[in-house]
């Protein structure tokens, strides 16, 4: 059974926001309705490099539909950083990591302990 579900287009379009941030990072905040994964806010106050893109967590928008995050790897590193992991648990439950090619399988799901999710990609 799928541990959570997501909409196609919100992965299409974070896997475009990637590319067109590339070679830098970005990051964004995922939010649930009904159930479903389905919009998302950049991060206010987010720094972004090649190497990181991190905010104050004192800037996490007040809201009860935040899921978790979402953010890029231009490396290519399909999975969670040591700071990724430090990050998991205070914003959230479901975080998707991007990276190149940014095609529709170059992305992943982790809870927030870091454990691979699979979620259900509904249209």
């Amino acid at each position: 059974m799928p541990d959570i579900k997501i909409k196609m287009e919100l992965i299409k379009t974070l896997l475009a926001l990637g590319k067109s941030q590339h070679p830098d990072e970005f990051l964004a905040l995922l939010k649930v309705n009904n159930g479903v994964i389905d919009e998302f806010e950049l991060a206010p106050g987010t720094i972004t490099g090649r190497t990181s893109a991190s905010f104050s967590q004192y800037m996490l928008p007040l809201s009860t539909n935040n899921a978790g995050s979402a953010h890029s790897h231009p490396s290519g590193a399909l999975r969670p950083s040591d700071a990724d992991l430090r990050f998991f648990p205070a914003s959230g439950r479901w975080h998707i990591i991007v990276g190149p090619p940014y095609d529709l399988t170059s992305w992943r799901c982790f809870r927030a302990d870091g454990r691979i999710a699979e979620p259900e990609v509904i249209s």
